[in-house]
Order: structure tokens, then C-alpha cells, then sequence
């Protein structure tokens, strides 16, 4: 029996890069899936694929992570479709990155709060009664960028930042529940990351000198693997953590 056969796993942004990683990762550990994002081609694709693969069923929604009905509209689907939910990955996120903090608009900085902290709370509250019924779990995703305080992410880091103390209350207010609320700071190698790497491969390098395990993660392998330990019974007794997965880049205590 795989670790996570007959489970249903709901993630954001599941269509492309660390989401759809995290998607492979929870495919080949047996669990159904409900992939959300903006694009709907990519969402099918992504369904096509991991059903041909892993043998699964795959629900892809499209919703705006900002859209608080569209969201209360996916866990409706979810549940129609498959009767639970077991884990939630909040991954998607959208920012105006490498922009410095005093040319931020009000406009920019609502773009991270609400399609990253938002949508994190109008998920974790919407599905609370379903993880509640399984025990399941919540994996959040936030940054090195508000742990660390990097240029050029002061909303990014904002929103994350919020997320991982949203995360920790949920953790506090939900254990009785037997809901266990983790977060995770990954450095990952994405599509988007790739191209930064051929447009730029003297700065892509010198990135890489501070990354004691010399590369960025594997979405599926690196850090979607972490994330099916993080939903199964192993961790059971592991909540309101932030893992750091940045190849050793992230020392911290």
C-alpha cells in the first residue's frame, strides 16, 4: 500500500513549478489530488499527466487565491467529488519581487497580502471542518525572503511572514482538532529559476557558492518528498514547524 493511497490532497498554484512538484510528490505516494490556479490549460495538462502516471484522479479548479467565494466554491467541489480532504498545501503566491520597499503602491502590496496571506487563511478556514473529520494536516508555504530580510521582497516577505504566524496560531487552536499546521521555506529550482540561470550564469553561480549543498532543490524530490512525510502518519506528532529547505542556506537556530 503506497503512504498516502486513498487520500485527497488540495494544492494551489498546483499546475506549474514547486506546485506541481509537490503535485508528482503526493501523485506517487497514492494520494488523489484538487490542483487550483489561474490557467486552465495548464491545470488540464498537469491532470492529464499525473493520471496517466500514477494511476490517481486529479480535480483541477480554476480560482483566484484573492476570491474568497471562489475558494468556499473549490472545498465545495472538492468534497462533491471526493467526499474529504486530508492535506492542504497552500503554495500558490503572486509579487511584485525585486522592487524596493518605498516604490511599493498600496496596489502592489494588496497583490502579495491577498493572493498569498488571504488565500492561506480563506483555505485553512474553509477546509478546517474537513481536516478536522480526517485529523489531517496543513503545509503552508513561506519564504527565506522574510526570514532572512531580502532586497527587493518587502511585500513578498510580508505575506509570508504573516502566513507562518497564521500558521502557528492554527497550530495552536487546531491540535485539539488533531489538525497538525507546518510551514515550509523551500529554495527550489523552477521553471523560472532555469531561465534566470541562462540569462544569468555568472550570477546563477555565484548563488550557488552559498548553497553548502551546492544546487536548489527538486521540487518533487527535495521538497514535495518532505511534504508527503509532513501529511503522513510519520509526522504525527510534528506541527507548527517551519522547515527550511535551502541546501543548507538557511542556518538559523
Amino acid at each position: 500500500m503506497k503512504r498516502l493511497e486513498d487520500h485527497v490532497t488540495l494544492i494551489t498554484g498546483g499546475g506549474k513549478g514547486i506546485g506541481y512538484g509537490l503535485a508528482e510528490a503526493f501523485a506517487e505516494a497514492g494520494s488523489n489530488l484538487v490542483l487550483t490556479g489561474r490557467t486552465e490549460s495548464r491545470l488540464v495538462a498537469a491532470k492529464e499527466k499525473l493520471e496517466a502516471q500514477y494511476g490517481i484522479k486529479v480535480l483541477p479548479i480554476v480560482a483566484d487565491g484573492a476570491d474568497e467565494e471562489a475558494i468556499r466554491g473549490v472545498v465545495q467541489k472538492t468534497i462533491a467529488t471526493f467526499g474529504k480532504i486530508n492535506t492542504l498545501v497552500n503554495n500558490a503566491q503572486v509579487s511584485k519581487s525585486g522592487m524596493p520597499l518605498v516604490e511599493h503602491s498600496k496596489e502592489d502590496f494588496d497583490l502579495a497580502i491577498y493572493s498569498g496571506l488571504y488565500a492561506a487563511f480563506f483555505y485553512m478556514r474553509e477546509c478546517h471542518p474537513y481536516l478536522k473529520q480526517t485529523k489531517g494536516a496543513v503545509i503552508n508555504f513561506a519564504s527565506g525572503a522574510g526570514l532572512f530580510g531580502k532586497l527587493g521582497q518587502a511585500s513578498y516577505a510580508a505575506a509570508k511572514e504573516g502566513i507562518r504566524g497564521l500558521s502557528r496560531v492554527a497550530a495552536a487552536e487546531w491540535g485539539p482538532d488533531g489538525i497538525r499546521v507546518n510551514v515550509i521555506c523551500p529554495l527550489a529550482m523552477t521553471e523560472s529559476l532555469q531561465q534566470w540561470k541562462e540569462n544569468f550564469p555568472e550570477l546563477y553561480e555565484k548563488t550557488i557558492q552559498g548553497i553548502p549543498l551546492g544546487h536548489f532543490a527538486d521540487p518533487k524530490g527535495d521538497i514535495g518528498r518532505v511534504c508527503v512525510f509532513l501529511a503522513s502518519e510519520d509526522a504525527e506528532y510534528v506541527t507548527g514547524e517551519t522547515i527550511t529547505l535551502q541546501g543548507g542556506s538557511g542556518l538559523r537556530p
